[in-house]
């Protein structure tokens, strides 16, 4: 089976964003600065051969695609195992308020809702799945930093600080091995 080629970008910002607040599940849309952020995708990307643009269900990742799939004239497949981590109680609240709230919140411990392990897990899945429907494809996968971050870990990337709204990690997918490349 050939090898396919997935970008994997995270959405553009949002109000959430800028106020550094959890989203996880939190259905929050871009904003202004966020829909500047995707066609500045869309046109960074506008010569890749896509075969198919695939995003999470959620309006900040679906939105992005939509933008870039647009270019290509294709058609976004929403797939909900792409979505952010759900962090149960810490959604909606900065990190001055989790710290009020939560006084024994520790770095790398988010909330009380879905474990980072079980996202990645449902991540990964879901780019192979997406990979054995394009093999030897070229393929724009939108989703959100948890993921990305995920997925930068599952591949074995050494990689420091935040990911950057639009921020695109190009992977490739053969034999149910995913690795990051460039």
């Amino acid at each position: 089976m050939a090898a396919t080629t997935i970008l994997l970008a995270r959405h553009g910002e949002t109000d959430w964003n800028r106020e550094r607040r959890v989203q996880g599940h939190t259905d929050a849309p871009l904003n202004a600065a966020g829909r500047a952020q995707a066609r500045e995708l869309a046109s960074r990307l506008a010569r890749e051969p896509f075969d198919a643009v695939y995003a999470s269900d959620l309006a900040r990742a679906s939105e992005t695609a939509r933008i870039v799939a647009a270019r290509h004239a294709l058609d976004v497949v929403l797939l909900p195992e792409l979505r952010e981590r759900h962090f149960g109680s810490w959604e909606g609240l900065t990190d001055t308020e989790i710290l009020e709230r939560f006084p024994d919140a520790r770095p790398g411990h988010w909330g009380d809702g879905e474990p980072a392990e079980q996202m990645a897990e449902r991540v990964v899945a879901a780019l192979h799945d997406v990979a054995a429907s394009h093999p030897g494809g070229h393929v724009l996968v939108v989703a959100h930093g948890g993921p990305l971050r995920a997925v930068l870990v599952h591949c074995g990337a050494d990689r420091e600080g935040p990911i950057g709204n639009c921020e695109v990690i190009r992977l490739t997918v053969e034999r149910r091995r995913i690795a990051a490349i460039g």
